[in-house]
């Protein structure tokens, strides 16, 4: 089981077999990481997201790449930040918890991850940051033939505060 960091454009991850896209309930694409993807895959990403209809928060759903160099995206719903006593930390969670297990359900051995709710959702990445690690950590000791979790970070901030939390 690896945890590694890096710090980029998760788009451009040759070495995954699937990319986590940080998605809303809808599964409409949006801004961000999500919007990305979605221009990254092309139209057919939320076409098939369209067909599948929504996704609750703290769960995620998985569709075929569309022109994304992997075999699966994984649409994981972060929560909105309200403050921290709204169940913020379990939904989080519970969503890289999902994403590693439709990982290994799709045969994928390594899957990248963004800062899930760190970006419009407001999650504070500090705290973000050891709920995402650790979950992800328990998720690959529970399904071993996921073998990589690779957090794909954007800024230099959002990698210091991976790093600090990473467990060693």
């Amino acid at each position: 089981m690896r945890l590694t960091l890096h710090r980029g454009d998760i788009t451009t991850d040759t070495d995954a077999d699937a990319i986590v896209t940080a998605a809303n309930s809808a599964l409409a694409g949006g801004g961000g990481v999500d919007g990305a993807i979605h221009r990254a895959a092309g139209p057919a990403l939320l076409q098939e997201c369209r067909r599948i209809g929504g996704c609750p928060t703290g769960d995620a759903v998985v569709t075929g790449p569309g022109d994304l160099p992997v075999r699966r995206v994984i649409h994981a719903v972060g929560p909105v930040w309200h403050g921290g006593d709204d169940g913020e930390a379990e939904l989080l969670a519970s969503c890289h918890r999902r994403a590693v297990a439709l990982a290994a359900e799709h045969g994928c051995a390594r899957v990248a991850f963004p800062a899930i709710s760190c970006g419009v959702y407001g999650y504070p990445v500090d705290l973000a940051a050891g709920v995402a690690l650790a979950a992800t950590a328990e998720a690959l000791a529970a399904h071993p033939e996921v073998v990589e979790a690779r957090f794909w970070l954007f800024d230099e901030h959002t990698h210091a505060a991976f790093a600090a939390a990473l467990p060693r």
